[in-house]
């Protein structure tokens, strides 16, 4: 790999890609916005404080889909199940902390 300088005519295209670059104001953006933002912030999960009807109807469709799964067997009904319970524990656990704290 040479370190010598681009030919005249390397060097003024390369300009011209450079400037058309620098006009795309979308790409100006994003290249200026952090990187770190795609991270997930803790922060948010750990203070989520939620209310008593959004517990409860995270509850019911848990059940719900839990009889419904052990009816019919369907694959579909116990996945969903399985996404929705996790969900409805926690929220029950932040409401339940949240309670014993006051």
């Amino acid at each position: 790999m040479s370190t010598s300088r681009l030919p005249e005519r390397e060097q003024r295209i390369l300009n011209e890609i450079e400037r058309a670059l620098s006009r795309d104001r979308r790409l100006v953006r994003r290249l200026r916005s952090p990187r770190g933002r795609r991270r997930p912030d803790l922060s948010r999960v750990a203070s989520y404080a939620p209310r008593v009807w959004t517990v409860a109807v995270l509850l019911a469709v848990a059940v719900g889909l839990m009889v419904a799964g052990i009816v019919t067997s369907e694959p579909v009904v116990i996945w969903a199940f399985a996404a929705v319970w996790p969900v409805a524990l926690f929220s029950g656990f932040r409401l339940l902390c949240r309670w014993t704290e006051s």
